[in-house]
């Protein structure tokens, strides 16, 4: 490595902003806690040859193209983009010519080697279509059941195994593949957020429920072009042609796989098809636009806001309900088949479920009368009164000691409670007529709601209030931290307006610790320059000493009077 390629990269970086001095560090993968004290040492490292074969890992295929010409050709990188990104990444110099470690580096890189993948049909936009329906369908179960309970993460970061059996049991996913490729689809578009060992369903993933299938379907569709890897990319946004995607990373090794996981989930969102071509209402998407809204729409079953109420408290929906009514009827149904016309059934542990989330007798009925074709039958009219009537048998709320009373005009029910080893968690006691726990009433409503007892939640004056048990991901505060925010302001802080003598001297102590030739240009009392070459062997007291080659003298010269240092001859 030699030292005017470190002086030049260490300009380089001075000059730039500290986004792009967080892309280098990021790209090759530097410690946020390096004890790096200017941009010497960090020029230093990044022209190391492991740094630097980090730094290549990133290159695009058109970036990687052009370095190589000019490392084969001995010429400098044209001006232009790729030019101005090299430099950016801390690969040329001042005139576009590659920094001399990366001859070194460069033989030894191997390609990537790419994965094969089987040729498959394409598909008809017909099909297309369904396949994108199913799939916003399937991942709207998988929020929906989220909300109700969260998905585990393991160690990896992956969906647990005991989750995705509970997707695929549940019918939101076919197989664990599919619901580890939506997971992931819905972690790019931001509708679920990992927190500690578990996924959340975002703000934004509540919102999206609530949408048209449509509406869902362009969102996550825009979500996952945007978010593809940048070489991906064409220069209007869209993405480049399927066959160069395996070649976008040549020289780095999990290029192949990533590759080849971005490519599953477009096609499992039906944005291409098995052999790579996008349906006609998706081409928008290719070039850089959007979605042709009202073709997918043609191509989908039109969604329903009415269905059939049976006197077998079953509920019938002749097509796709609409999502904000599907959203509700879950609340208070469980649904029993999943296709295009789909079927829920009210029980009472739905309606109670219900009941607890906040509904009244009078929402229910009001909401089934303005849903159903049909009417309210009688039968699920007195399941709902029956219900409501059993529900609040049991209320929970604070009293003014902070603790949480559980109260009850059945006291047969409120002993029943007090033995329960289900709620021993909840330390219950016999206060007078009412039970005592030290845990929050959240708490205490949630486990007697799960043990299937008529709860309601009361405050401290009696009044029942609504509790949502949905927990979302927490919103961000402000700009997300940044690793490297310390490095940053330290190298920042050591830029020296004198950064011309502060390279010199190192420079020279480089020189005298490899004992290296150098040629030094000295300036003499008569203000004319003159050039020795010599072997630097030692610094100190303001002066370097070193064996002059050409009369074969030891030398001592000021530091103050030396203009410059290259490598010698």
């Amino acid at each position: 490595m030699a030292a005017t390629d470190a002086r030049v990269l260490a300009s380089t970086l001075a000059a730039l902003a500290d986004e792009p001095l967080r892309r280098i560090l990021a790209e090759r993968r530097v410690p946020p806690a390096t004890a790096w004290a200017d941009y010497y040492d960090m020029a230093e490292a990044l022209l190391d040859p492991v740094l630097l074969g980090r730094g290549i890992a990133a290159l695009s295929r058109t970036d990687a193209d052009a370095l190589q010409r000019a490392l084969d050709d001995g010429t400098p990188v044209p001006p232009g983009p790729h030019r101005d990104d090299l430099t950016a990444r801390g690969f040329l110099d001042d005139e576009g010519m590659p920094f001399r470690g990366l001859r070194d580096v460069w033989p030894g890189l191997e390609p990537a080697v790419s994965l094969d993948t089987a040729p498959a049909a394409a598909d008809s936009a017909e099909h297309a279509a369904e396949r994108a329906f199913a799939a916003s369908t399937s991942l709207a179960d998988i929020l929906q059941l989220s909300l109700a309970a969260p998905l585990n993460r393991i160690g990896s970061g992956a969906l647990g195994a005991g989750d995705r059996r509970r997707l695929v049991d549940s019918g939101a996913a076919s197989d664990g593949e599919e619901a580890d490729e939506l997971i992931a689809i819905a972690e790019h578009a931001g509708l679920i957020a990992p927190s500690d060992r578990q996924w959340l369903v975002t703000a934004t993933g509540v919102e999206w429920l609530a949408t048209g299938t449509v509406p869902r379907w362009a969102s996550i569709a825009r979500a996952l072009r945007d978010t593809l890897p940048s070489a991906l990319h064409d220069g209007d946004g869209g993405w480049i042609p399927l066959p160069q995607w395996p070649g976008a990373y040549p020289f780095d090794t999990t290029w192949p796989l990533r590759a080849a996981r971005s490519r599953r989930m477009l096609e499992r969102w039906a944005m291409i098809d098995g052999s790579g071509a996008t349906p006609p209402w998706a081409a928008g998407l290719a070039r850089g636009g959007d979605a042709d809204h009202a073709a997918l729409q043609a191509l989908l079953p039109p969604e329903v806001d009415r269905v059939y109420l049976q006197n077998d408290l079953t509920a019938i929906s002749p097509g796709p309900l609409a999502p904000h009514l599907d959203m509700r009827l879950r609340t208070m149904a469980r649904r029993e088949s999943r296709a295009q016309a789909s079927t829920y059934r009210f029980t009472a542990e739905s309606l109670s479920s219900a009941l607890t989330a906040g509904e009244t007798a009078e929402t229910l009925r009001s909401f089934l009368e303005e849903l159903s074709l049909t009417g309210l039958p009688q039968p699920l009219a007195y399941e709902i009164e029956r219900s409501a009537a059993r529900h609040g048998t049991i209320r929970v709320g604070p009293d003014a000691a902070g603790r949480t009373r559980v109260t009850s005009h059945d006291r047969a029910l409120l002993r029943a409670v007090a033995v329960d080893q289900a709620l021993r968690p909840l330390g219950l006691y016999l206060d007078g007529e009412v039970l005592i726990s030290r845990s929050l009433p959240e708490t205490a409503f949630w486990m007697l709601a799960d043990a299937r007892y008529p709860v309601v939640s009361v405050d401290i004056d009696g009044n029942p209030r609504a509790l949502d048990r949905h927990r979302l991901a927490a919103e961000p505060h402000g700009l997300p931290a940044d690793p490297y925010a310390g490095l940053l302001a330290r190298l920042r802080g050591a830029n020296s307006d004198d950064s011309d003598a502060a390279w010199l001297g190192r420079e020279l102590e480089q020189a005298v610790r490899s004992h290296a030739i150098v040629t030094i240009v000295v300036r003499l009392p008569d203000g004319s320059d003159r050039e020795i070459t010599m072997e630097a062997t030692g610094l100190g007291g303001g002066r370097l000493r070193g064996r002059d080659r050409a009369a074969d003298v030891e030398r001592t010269l000021p530091v103050s009077s030396i203009v410059s240092v290259r490598p010698g001859a």
